[in-house]
């Protein structure tokens, strides 16, 4: 995901130290149950749509933005599959940061997918069975949202 401006604001002030940061994980189903992920142009893996939302901005509008901007594709939310506090990342020019992951169940209502920006080297429809090679906690938001359960949340204690 690319740096918004506000983080490049703080990180002035903060230097590299771990930030807590809200990011939002857009699971998009079309209509036949395929989901829409793309393949990351920083790690080079298939991965969900995510981002940070602006200050201020909803989580529901951070997704519907995020995908646009991502895949050209337009979505409504559904509802929320999952909230979990992610563990802390260093990137590899030594900024930590720490997510709470808001991941939302979306519906696809227009567009083609296609790389939309710079964040995406490709992206794609996929049948569940079909998914490729995702990192455990992408998998897990897949798993979740799938399943027609309540709101996950990791337990206490």
């Amino acid at each position: 995901m690319a740096t918004p401006d506000f983080i490049h604001t703080i990180r002035a002030s903060a230097g590299q130290q771990l930030l807590w940061l809200p990011g939002v994980s857009s699971v998009v189903f079309d209509d036949t149950g395929r989901i829409l992920l793309g393949r990351r142009a920083d790690t080079g893996r298939w991965a969900v749509l995510a981002g940070m939302p602006e200050p201020g901005e909803q989580p529901a509008a951070c997704a519907v933005r995020e995908v646009y901007e991502e895949t050209a594709v337009r979505c409504v939310v559904e509802r929320v599959v999952l909230v979990r506090a992610l563990p802390a990342h260093t990137y590899p020019n030594g900024d930590i940061c720490q997510f709470m992951d808001i991941t939302l169940a979306c519906r696809a209502v227009g567009g083609e997918a296609k790389v939309n920006d710079d964040e995406s080297l490709e992206v794609g429809w996929f049948r569940p069975d079909e998914l490729p090679e995702l990192r455990e906690h992408d998998r897990f938001r897949v798993e979740r949202a799938l399943a027609d359960e309540p709101t996950w949340f990791e337990s206490a204690g």
